[in-house]
This record gives C-alpha cells, sequence and structure tokens, in this order.
C-alpha cells in the first residue's frame, strides 16, 4: 500500500487504486479498497479500535487511479459539501479507436441509468427522468490503433464518460458494456482517473493529486515519454 500513497497528512489520505478494486463493498463480498486502506492504517500507526475512513468519491471497479478518502468525520463532511456543489476537478485518460478524428472539443447529452443492469445511457435529447451530462476532450497522443484522450468533467453522472464515447461508436479500449469488441486481459477498461483537484478540508488550500497508471498494455506507451 505505501507505493500506492499519493499523499496522506491528518485527514486525507490519496491512493492510487488498482483496475479491478472497488472502492466500496458491494454485493459480491470482496474486500474493497476503503477496508485495505483501513486495515493499513490501523496497523501503520498502531490504532486500538475501529479506524474512521470516510468514502468521498468513487470510481467504478474496472478504473484505475486517483482516490481520496477522509480519515476525519470533519473532513468527510466538508468534501462531501465540495463534491455536492462541484467544486472538485476530475481530469480522466480515456483509450479509444484512432478513427476518433477529433482534436479538441465538448459533449452534452441527457443520460438516464438502469439500476438493475448497473448501465447508463446517453441521449442526445432530453428524455424522461434524464440528467444533463458534460465533458471536455483533447486528443493528447496518437498509436497504431487507439489513441489516448484527456478528459475534463463538468459533471459527475454514473457511467458518464463511458457512455457519452459510447454514443459516439467510440467505446473505451476493453470496456464490453459498452461495445468495445475485445476486453483486456486483466478485466480492467482502458479509463484512468488522473487528476483529482480539491480544496483542503481544513487549511481551504488547493491540492491537486496525480496518479500514473499501472505500466501494463497500452499504458507502457502512453508513460513511455
Amino acid at each position: 500500500m505505501e507505493g500506492r500513497i499519493l499523499f496522506e497528512d491528518n485527514h486525507l489520505i490519496v491512493i492510487n487504486k488498482k483496475a479491478g478494486e472497488l472502492v466500496q463493498g458491494d454485493i459480491t463480498g470482496d474486500q474493497p479498497l476503503v477496508e485495505l486502506v483501513k486495515s493499513f492504517l490501523k496497523k501503520k500507526y498502531n490504532k486500538p479500535g475501529a479506524v474512521f475512513l470516510g468514502v468521498v468519491h468513487r470510481l467504478d471497479r474496472p478504473t484505475s487511479g486517483v482516490v481520496l478518502f477522509a480519515k476525519t468525520s470533519k473532513a468527510l463532511s466538508r468534501l462531501n459539501d465540495q463534491f455536492k456543489n462541484r467544486i472538485p476537478k476530475k481530469t480522466y485518460w480515456a483509450i479509444i479507436s484512432n478513427k476518433f478524428d477529433k482534436k479538441k472539443g465538448s459533449l452534452t447529452h441527457w443520460m438516464t441509468r438502469n439500476t438493475k443492469q448497473n448501465k447508463s445511457k446517453a441521449h442526445s435529447k432530453e428524455v424522461q427522468n434524464s440528467k444533463l451530462a458534460k465533458l471536455h476532450f483533447k486528443r493528447v497522443k496518437t498509436f497504431d490503433h487507439y489513441c489516448l484522450l484527456e478528459i475534463n468533467l463538468e459533471t459527475g453522472r454514473h457511467h458518464q464518460i463511458r457512455a457519452q464515447l459510447s454514443i459516439l461508436d467510440f467505446p473505451i479500449q476493453g470496456d464490453l458494456k459498452y461495445g468495445a469488441q475485445r476486453s483486456n486481459q486483466d478485466g480492467s477498461i482502458s479509463l484512468h482517473a488522473r487528476h483529482l483537484e480539491v480544496q483542503h478540508p481544513v487549511t481551504k488550500n488547493p491540492m491537486v493529486f496525480t496518479a500514473d497508471p499501472q505500466r501494463v498494455g497500452i499504458w507502457k506507451a502512453v508513460l513511455s515519454d
């Protein structure tokens, strides 16, 4: 765990999540990241009793990257308010087909969610029970068969990036749920939470956390320069 800590103080701990890890427990019963970090903190500081660790936000299980946890209830409450008011800035890396010819732009859709399928759908116009979804992208690198997009979220809808790219017929590499033709060997999708910018819940100072993806598959080429 030590090598995956991006930042830690008395109020926060920021982890570089691996693809395939749950942030918080679900019906699978698999051990989530929040419990792994609790165990790490309990051992590191020789804490008696239960360790408090608040889940501030989540990443999809097959997605990797920056995850922020609160170490105190005060920090959790203040960070929750920030996310509710859309103060944090989130930047992702996504790998899609290099046939995507746009260099930069914005996507605006209306999202609906199917909770039974754990899947969302992007619509070109407002439909019943839909929520507005916006993101901004730029193409930052091109490979033989794929390209790397850097994406800044303006809204934070369920599976937003995955669904918005899918409706354009450019699903993320490995994302079978949203139309990719092939899976990645490790079961991941090529979506990585690259940067997270927040205000520190106590000092109010702006903080930016950055995570590199693991050097596997095409991410090796992304990180080669």
